[in-house]
């Protein structure tokens, strides 16, 4: 199955480089999405083989993700592969999410850092369980890291469900409307990645979204 690396990414120039390196030694495809960077992100990531697309200004991680499976449903690629542009996601587990995704009953591949957080954030781990509990009950599927954003998402299930959020929901939306859409959606054990990375997610912003997304799919 030919697969795309997608990766948004805002301000990663210490970081992206790298791991665009280290994605084309196992000969993927990437896709950056540029998303307003300030920042050499965007050169970097066309300087060493990645397809970029830019969002001049900032728009959010949902806006970029959805402007990269745009672009993936108009080529030939049968599965695509977000992973995060900091380092917290390694290569080397690529082929884990390929192997499961062989099921085809399976629409949705899901990292799941939670079996060993490894110097994850107390306050990050917990919020990621309670989270996870919320969307499960949402899919009525077990998701045991609904906030992971390393995941695998297969061309059917891009070409059959419809995503409107801008921001980070959008790793929720993305799960809710598969399982509602009858996709199976299964999960494979990843390396937890934590060297003094800084999150991006804003804990009262988009903790109000996500309660506010929650309660629309209800």
């Amino acid at each position: 199955m030919k697969t795309c690396i997608l990766i948004p990414t805002y301000n990663e120039e210490k970081s992206i480089g790298q791991l665009i390196k280290q994605i084309k030694t196992q000969n993927f495809d990437v896709l950056v999405i540029d998303d307003g960077s300030k920042d050499k992100t965007k050169d970097i990531a066309i300087k060493e083989g990645a397809i970029v697309l830019e969002n001049k200004i900032n728009l959010g991680k949902g806006a970029s993700l959805r402007k990269g499976f745009e672009y993936l449903l108009s080529k030939d690629y049968d599965l695509a592969i977000i992973m995060d542009g900091d380092g917290q996601h390694s290569p080397d587990d690529i082929n884990k999410f390929i192997l499961k995704a062989n099921d085809p009953q399976i629409g949705i591949v899901i990292g799941n850092r939670l079996l060993k957080p490894k110097n994850m954030p107390f306050v990050r781990l917990l919020t990621n369980k309670l989270m996870s509990v919320w969307i499960s009950k949402l899919c009525k599927q077990n998701i045991p890291d609904s906030q992971c954003g390393y995941r695998l998402i297969k061309k059917d299930v891009l070409n059959r469900i419809r995503l409107k959020s801008q921001n980070f929901e959008i790793e929720s939306e993305l799960l809710i409307e598969a399982a509602r859409s009858g996709f199976k959606i299964d999960s494979v054990p990843i390396a937890s990645i934590y060297q003094n990375h800084k999150s991006r997610i804003n804990p009262i912003l988009d903790t109000i979204r996500f309660i506010k997304f929650i309660f629309n799919k209800l």
